[in-house]
């Protein structure tokens, strides 16, 4: 992911009112974190529960903030990640939605996605996977599961504006 400075990731959000925008609170992390190795930004709001925050690039390059809304009740089964699909989880995974932009996400409308709580997909998928044959290229495995992350977030960012 490209380096964002903090007003040109508030400027960002498509989801969110100015003043839910004003009121977002960056993760300590911000300054120190390591864009090389993240494919989007995600962090949960400490000053607000059930609120969490997505900031990712989309196919063109562009960065998309979402605003999202973790939901009430946890999954009663282990629920795998939808962006990192990895499964060796070693964190829990929750349904988080987002107000869809523009005029559908004024009506009410939204669209949700498991994830992992705390957004450790980035880390998940740069892990090399188990090997799953003799001869199994275990790099270009990790690689591709790098590739698909950023195609899943890019989509889900993708269905948010897609009404604006």
């Amino acid at each position: 992911m490209l380096p964002i400075t903090p007003v040109d990731l508030r400027a960002a959000f498509v989801n969110a009112s100015r003043k839910e925008v004003a009121s977002i609170t960056l993760p300590d992390w911000f300054d120190d974190a390591d864009w090389a190795s993240l494919d989007y930004l995600g962090w949960r709001d400490p000053k607000i529960a059930r609120r969490a925050y997505v900031v990712a690039p989309t196919l063109d390059g562009e960065h998309v903030g979402i605003v999202l809304r973790r939901a009430d009740a946890t999954p009663r089964a282990r629920a795998q990640c939808s962006w990192c699909q990895d499964v060796r989880l070693p964190n829990d995974v929750v349904l988080y939605s987002a107000k869809l932009a523009g005029a559908a996400g004024r009506r009410g409308d939204t669209v949700g996605t498991l994830l992992c709580e705390d957004f450790e997909c980035s880390r998940n998928v740069r892990k090399l996977p188990p090997l799953a044959y003799e001869g199994y290229d275990l790099e270009a495995a990790r690689l591709r599961r790098i590739d698909e992350l950023r195609m899943r977030a890019a989509g889900f960012a993708d269905a948010v504006v897609r009404e604006r």
